[in-house]
């Protein structure tokens, strides 16, 4: 019998939809977490999407392919994405299978790609 898939860590947290992608996510779950964060960034309207990858410790073409995904889907919805928590060797994957993820910007933590996110919206307004 399969588990549902439980749901992954996502939180808003001023004006930041922020998402954890585990490790142990399969391929329809990251289906549904890619559909679940779209609905999130509508609902809160959203100006921002935090990735936490911290977790993943590997990556395969179709992660890769799905967080690119995420990352435009929010660009789409006036949501500017910011990566985090990209290990060398998750970093030296992507690299290696010609994955750069152009246009999707990377920082060190959450705490400084929301800041980088707040004060972009402080600047316009």
């Amino acid at each position: 019998m399969h588990e549902p898939a439980r749901p992954s860590p996502m939180m808003t947290i001023n004006g930041c939809v922020v998402v954890a992608i585990r490790d142990d996510l399969d391929d329809q779950e990251i289906v549904a977490l890619q559909d679940q964060l779209v609905d999130e960034v509508a609902r809160q309207s959203a100006h921002g999407v935090v990735i936490d990858i911290s977790g993943l410790e590997i990556v395969d073409t179709f992660a890769g392919r799905m967080l690119a995904a995420m990352a435009q889907m929010a660009q789409v919805m006036n949501a500017r994405t910011i990566v985090v928590g990209m290990r060398p060797a998750v970093a030296m994957t992507l690299v290696e299978l010609g994955m750069t993820l152009e246009g999707v910007e990377t920082a060190l933590n959450a705490d400084r790609a929301i800041n980088a996110i707040t004060g972009d919206r402080q600047k316009i307004s």
